[in-house]
Order: C-alpha cells, then structure tokens, then sequence
C-alpha cells in the first residue's frame, strides 16, 4: 500500500514493487489521478486523504477486504510548497503538517497493527526527506514536518526490533526528484487563508549541477531496501556535507559543553 501513489515517488515505488510480483494499492487525493495511474500500471487506485484518519481507516479497510493482508506500507504522501516561517499562515502550518506529518502518524497507527498480525512479517517505509536530516532556508514548514518524520521513524525502529523483529522500517530520504511536488497548491484546500506559501521551480532550489533522478529510480532503491532491511534510504550520497556539518556543529557544541564544566 502506497500513499500519494497516482505519482512522483508514490508511483515510482509503486511500479518496482509490481515488478517484483507484489499487488499493489496506490491511494492519492487526486480522484482522477489515482484511478488513471491504477488503470496504466496495473494497481488498485483508492482516493485517499491521509491527513483524515477515518480517510486511512477506509483504505486499510479496503486493502484488506481486497487482499486478506499488507506485507508493505510506504507512507509517502507529502507537499512541498515553499515558504519562509515569517511568511506563513496558522491555516498553512496546520495544512503542512496535516499531510506530510500527520499522514505518516495516521498510517502507521492504521497499518502497523495489522503488519504486527502478519505471519509473515512486513515492512514500513516512511518518505522523509533530506531536509528531514538537515535544515534549509525557505521550506521550514517542510524541514519541520521531516524532521518529525525521522525522529517517528527511528523511534519505531527501535521500538519494533525489541518487540516485533518480524516487522521492518525504512526512512526514506530523497534529494531533487523529479516530481510535481513543487506543484503541490493543485490540492490546497480552498477554505486555506493564504499566505506566504507558493508553488516554486524545481530548479530554483537547487544547484544548476545536481543530479535529479527520476521517480522508477527511488522505486528501485526502496525495493532494495526492503530486501535488505536497510532503515536509511539514501538517493544523493554526493549531498551529505549539509547533513556532516550539522552533525559536526552538534558534535562541537558537546564538547564545549564539556570544556566549560570541567572549568566549573
């Protein structure tokens, strides 16, 4: 089962993972989208608004009316709108975070009793981000809800390797992709005061010289991952410096920290 699957990374993951020989369901917000995709691909399509929890009850329900079982649960539905924190409305924080944080909380609290109860085991793949594992100017909101995204992720990890090793997680965290969630005010909801929030060019946010991957190859390394139980999903290797300062500032902080008591 796939979120935010009519598209992008959703359908990228989607059409790995049937070539692989699994059945798929690809859940979406955008009607038409979701059942023109299922239609190509060859998956179940069903309209889907993860930031509404009965909305994600629905789907498992029908998942599982459909086919006994889920083995897999890629929460990867998510906006991306840009924006500075000054800039933004109460109504587009609670937007944000309704869908990118939100929709992972209510599909991992819907699916993961029943990946728990599956003999054979399962996996959970949550989409994050790199602004998940590092901050960037202009897309707060967004580093906000993928931060939350990770830190969820882990913990579950965590917590699931000590009570059910049966079931697995990946975080996935993708750099430039070539997607519409740049585009993603196509599905703001209209009663949404406006505010600093807009649509962007990809290529406005990123380095003339990066490499963008196309969605099939996300798909491919989450399949891999899931194979191999891997918890980080890493598309651009070549972008760690960001998240290495990060890591360093902190690390440098501690032992500051521990200079300054020793003198005490």
């Amino acid at each position: 089962m796939i979120t935010g699957g009519a598209s992008g990374i959703g359908r990228g993951i989607a059409e790995e993972l049937l070539s692989c020989g699994a059945k798929v369901v690809i859940a979406d917000i955008e009607t038409a989208a979701v059942h023109k995709a299922a239609a190509e691909i060859g998956a179940v399509g069903i309209v889907t608004d993860v930031a509404k929890l009965e909305s994600v009850q629905t789907l498992a329900a029908e998942t599982l009316r459909r086919f006994g079982k889920v083995d897999i649960v890629c929460n990867n539905a998510g906006v991306g709108p840009r924006a500075k924190i000054e800039s933004m409305t109460i109504d587009e924080w609670k937007w944000i975070i309704d869908v990118n944080l939100w929709g992972v909380i209510h599909g991992t609290h819907v699916f993961l009793p029943h990946l728990i109860a599956n003999k054979d085991g399962g996996h959970i793949v949550n989409t994050a981000s790199q602004a998940g594992l590092a901050a960037y100017a202009g897309v707060g909101a967004y580093v906000v809800t993928k931060f939350g995204v990770v830190g969820l992720s882990e913990t579950l990890a965590l917590e699931l390797a000590q009570d059910h090793p049966a079931v697995g997680v990946s975080i996935l965290c993708p750099g430039p992709v070539r997607t519409n969630i740049y585009q993603s005010q196509r599905n703001r909801p209209a009663t949404l005061i406006k505010g600093g929030f807009r649509d962007i060019e990809a290529n406005s946010i990123v380095s003339a010289d990066a490499r963008w991957l196309q969605p099939r190859d996300v798909g491919r390394l989450v399949a891999a991952s899931i194979r191999d139980g891997r918890l980080y999903i890493m598309t651009h290797p070549e972008m760690f410096d960001t998240i290495r300062a990060r890591q360093e500032a902190i690390a440098a902080a501690h032992n500051h920290t521990g200079k300054s008591e020793e003198r005490i």
